[in-house]
């Protein structure tokens, strides 16, 4: 019985029912929309990280991704000239078919190749919990880059795409919400040192979470 519980396959039936009665229950009713600030009033303070790049997406892109916010930068770090890529796409509702495009399927499609790939935990100082993403390494051509994304709603953090869904249901039926970000860092691999490139996504990553969940609803 315990194999059976944690099998993917008790998940996604999970994730199914619970659909089911978010769909008869949580639905139905008018959703609550929280309050948030602007991602674009976003500043990082206090780290050696500093915005260098305002990235604009094309119409095209919107109209994909369908996010009601978006946040997409490049940073450096001061100290050491390191680079990473952050970017935000906020959901106020998914009731409409409005759902974070999850990046396993959109980096094929930008033709990136995957290596190796992995769920991780990073403990960020003064959290209760770790911050749960996933972290893949891509390659295009002859280049290569460390990529770590997760789903946040609710102070939650999530890397599993079912997981992701099955929250979004229990948040609808216990909060009347169904709001959630996805959140993604890129880091280019230089001089082929890996280890490096994993470091430098990973540090940004701790170096940006408590300033971000600022302005994602909690």
């Amino acid at each position: 019985m315990a194999g059976v519980m944690g099998s993917k396959s008790f998940v996604i039936l999970s994730a199914v029912l619970l659909a089911q009665a978010g769909m008869f229950y949580g639905f139905s009713r008018n959703e609550k929309v929280p309050s948030r600030l602007p991602l674009a009033d976003f500043v990082l303070t206090g780290t050696d990280w500093k915005n260098v790049q305002d990235l604009e997406l094309s119409q095209d892109e919107l109209d994909v991704l369908k996010a009601d916010d978006i946040l997409s930068r490049i940073y450096r770090n001061t100290r050491d000239g390191s680079a990473a890529t952050l970017f935000v796409a906020f959901f106020d509702t998914q009731r409409t078919g409005k759902t974070p495009h999850s990046p396993k399927n959109c980096l094929p499609g930008a033709g990136f190749v995957p290596s190796s790939n992995e769920i991780i935990e990073i403990p960020i100082p003064g959290q209760a919990q770790p911050l749960q993403a996933n972290r893949y390494i891509v390659s295009r051509g002859d280049s290569q880059s460390v990529v770590l994304y997760w789903y946040q709603s609710h102070n939650r953090t999530v890397a599993s795409e079912y997981w992701a869904k099955y929250y979004t249901v229990t948040d609808a039926i216990r909060y009347n919400r169904s709001d959630t970000a996805l959140v993604r860092v890129v880091v280019p691999v230089g001089n082929g040192n890996t280890e490096r490139a994993i470091k430098t996504a990973t540090d940004f990553a701790v170096s940006f979470f408590p300033q971000l969940k600022q302005h994602l609803p909690s």
